[in-house]
């Protein structure tokens, strides 16, 4: 069996190498961000990251395996979700309303070195992709080391044990708590230290955040009660598996199922860039005026009928961000590539359209397109059998709705930001 993975992960290795990588930067400013978290208090932020090179020299040597490196990571970070922090273990809850700020948010992320954890939570979105580093400031190695004990005072690492072998390479005279922290930068926090990242955003309803929370919360307890020990797999359980099963749990889409004959999995596995990809096709285009596609959409058609809700709506937006360029501690020049076919390369052609159109990065773009797309869409008859007629009569209430909101959400645009928040559900 050892033999067989081997060759499978090979295999796999071939695969992802066979394509190459696009560089694009993207992201949203300042007055941007604070327009739309007033739009959207709760979305989630699916997240694949570049691999990763650290330069020598300086603290732990940290080198990217197979899966970190061509392959990349991926991360979530969730708005309006909250670390519990006296729970001394990862565990995340709704936020308060009392909480505001950068507070109101999590970073979550799945890493192979945990033993009795499958994820850990960093709160602030700042501080989650940034660390302490201000807009345009270099990375050197003070705020590195800044950074780093600001990582520890939070305790992000908190009833988090790793695998013994991860202490391979640790220093001479570097404990094994510093040793954790190290080897986790630029991976489970302050990522843009030495990755590049290209995040999809989807606005969530709090009953859909509140599902994520739940999956994830139980997601660990079996692994925080030590019934087992968690060990990452390439194929068969890796990051993105993790994080597009808890986007099933606010009903994206379908589950990935995990632990699944090898043979199988190796030829169907979530890959970081390929999620990014499928979340923002997912979320920006599906048939929305051809009902009848959209009902035999399982996951979609249980989204409206369940909860008045398809993952087609305003609001899921893209971007991207280099690594931080004056870096003293990381290499520049990275890839991230998508498990592709190497000659067709649909994955790099949807990739390429998706920071092309406006409609992908922009919002009021964005809410423009959908505005239009709802008055072209008429009264839903999807001539199927069983809950079909049920299932017209919430989808034309839903574009209804959706068309006013939209509206209402342009209207707000160029107004005072506070007011925005009433055009949310």
């Amino acid at each position: 069996m050892a033999i067989l993975r081997r060759v499978m992960v090979f295999g796999v290795s071939l695969g992802l190498a066979a394509c190459g990588t696009m560089h694009v930067s993207k992201t949203l400013g300042a007055d941007d961000e604070q327009t739309y978290d007033a739009l959207y208090p709760y979305y989630a932020e699916l997240c694949a990251l570049s691999q990763f090179t650290k330069k020598p020299g300086f603290g732990a040597e940290v080198t990217s395996g197979l899966y970190h490196g061509i392959g990349g990571h991926a991360v979530l970070y969730l708005n309006g979700v909250c670390r519990v922090a006296d729970a001394h273990y990862p565990t995340v809850g709704l936020c308060s309303p009392a909480t505001d700020g950068d507070g109101r948010g999590v970073g979550i992320s799945v890493n192979a070195h945990y033993k009795n954890a499958i994820w850990i939570a960093t709160p602030g979105r700042d501080f989650f992709f940034h660390g302490t580093l201000k807009p345009h400031q270099p990375l050197t190695r003070d705020a590195y080391r800044q950074t780093q004990a600001r990582a520890e005072a939070l305790g992000i690492l908190d009833g988090v044990e790793f695998h013994s072998e991860v202490f391979a390479e640790n220093p001479p005279g570097m404990s094994e708590r510093d040793y954790m922290y190290e080897v986790s930068v630029a991976t489970d926090y302050a990522i843009g230290f030495g990755r590049d990242r290209y995040c999809a955003r989807v606005p969530m309803q709090r009953e859909q955040m509140a599902r994520m929370v739940a999956f994830l919360n139980e997601l660990n307890e079996p692994y925080k009660e030590g019934k087992r020990e968690f060990e990452w797999d390439v194929v068969r359980n890796n990051c993105s598996h993790v994080l597009h099963n808890a986007l099933a749990a606010a009903g994206v889409w379908r589950s990935w199922p995990v632990e699944r004959f090898l043979l199988f999995a190796a030829v169907d596995f979530p890959v970081p860039k390929n999620e990014f990809v499928n979340l923002m096709r997912r979320t920006n285009d599906l048939p929305l005026d051809d009902p009848t596609a959209l009902y035999r959409d399982e996951a979609g058609r249980r989204a409206l009928m369940e909860e008045g809700w398809l993952p087609m709506e305003p609001g899921a937006l893209a971007e991207a961000e280099h690594v931080v360029q004056d870096n003293q501690v990381y290499a520049t020049d990275l890839s991230l590539i998508f498990y592709d076919d190497p000659i067709i390369g649909v994955y790099r052609r949807r990739f390429a359209r998706i920071f092309a159109e406006p409609r992908y990065t922009d919002l009021r773009a964005n809410l423009a397109y959908f505005d239009a797309l709802y008055s072209r869409i008429g009264h839903a008859d999807t001539a199927e059998g069983g809950d079909a007629a049920e299932f017209d009569r919430r989808f034309d209430a839903y574009i209804a709705d959706e068309r006013a909101r939209v509206a209402a959400s342009l209207s707000l645009l160029d107004r005072p930001i506070a007011p925005v928040a009433a055009a949310q559900r």
